[in-house]
């Protein structure tokens, strides 16, 4: 074995390279934006657990469009005003914005808040509306 290590040395590197980024991966994953959700599965939760959306978009984006009964707090302000939702805390909560990536950064922190059942909408608003779900102005 040590032998074939030392012979082939450039393969062993890249499977510790390879392996440590499956590592990295998952536990950034597991870290930040937690459990995803797809439209659909959201849908399923939203009417078997009767689900809060939080919509962290800003303003005038949610404005344009947004899943009915979401509650817009903007990324920006999550970590102040989630004693909003205290009254939610006991439900799921999906977080979404455009595509994702900032409902990611809003689910970690309402985790730090101490809110367990938090997931992103996978692909945000923009795989919500492609799967043609439907959304208020």
């Amino acid at each position: 074995m040590a032998a074939f290590v030392i012979a082939h040395w450039y393969l062993f590197l890249a499977l510790v390279i390879v392996g440590g980024l499956l590592v990295a991966g998952t536990a950034l994953d597991a870290t930040s934006g937690g459990q995803k959700v797809t439209g659909q599965e959201a849908v399923q939760i939203l009417n078997r657990k009767a689900a809060v959306v939080v919509d962290v978009r800003e303003p005038q984006e949610f404005t344009s469009g947004h899943i009915a009964r979401a509650i817009n707090i903007p990324l920006g302000q999550v970590a102040t005003r989630s004693q909003e939702l205290k009254k939610y805390k006991e439900k799921p909560i999906i977080v979404c914005c455009a595509s994702g990536a900032r409902s990611a950064r809003a689910a970690a922190i309402l985790r730090k808040e101490g809110f367990a059942d938090v997931r992103n909408l996978a692909g945000g608003l923009s795989a919500w509306r492609s799967a043609n779900l439907p959304t208020v102005s």
